[in-house]
């Protein structure tokens, strides 16, 4: 099996072949390089007690117009169950990145606004997150990175498909 040598290749462990087919062997490389990207994104969140999820609601609602959506609006474009929301908001109001507040309309309807400090913190966390990148991607060019993106969408929606 292959191992991790810990610098980003492989090494090959002494008593084991891998069995792992051609076709599986780029969908596990695929796995590893998530996994990989999302531990050193995720060492950058936590210096701003923020999880993963935290930070995508606050890119999210930093994107919407006015800084605020309906809270199953970013649910579903983050693929995330109600439930899973409504507590990663609460912490994210918690700690001051957002405000949660029923809309005027529909009092039924939460409403997820993000604040000066939650834009502030994106600002800064931006800047670390583009040196990781550029460390990531150094050994690509731009058209490498077109074409992997392309391949990887393309996986994506055959996923889609079979699923």
């Amino acid at each position: 099996m292959e191992q991790s040598s810990g610098k980003g290749g492989t090494m090959e462990t002494p008593n084991y072949r891998s069995d792992l087919s051609i076709d599986e062997k780029p969908l596990i490389a695929i796995v590893r390089a998530a996994e990989g990207f999302k531990r050193a994104a995720s060492a950058i969140f936590r210096k701003y007690n923020l999880s993963f999820p935290q930070y995508n609601i606050l890119r999210v609602l930093n994107a919407t117009k006015n800084g605020q959506s309906r809270i199953t609006e970013v649910s579903r474009i983050m693929l995330v169950p109600g439930a899973n929301m409504t507590s990663t908001a609460k912490r994210l109001e918690k700690n001051g990145y957002i405000f949660r507040k029923s809309d005027k309309n529909d009092e039924r309807v939460t409403l997820l606004e993000i604040t000066p400090k939650g834009k502030k913190t994106l600002d800064v966390i931006e800047k670390e997150q583009d040196r990781l990148l550029q460390i990531l991607l150094q050994d690509f060019s731009q058209k490498e990175k077109e074409d992997l993106l392309a391949m990887v969408k393309k996986l994506i929606k055959n996923i889609r498909l079979a699923a």
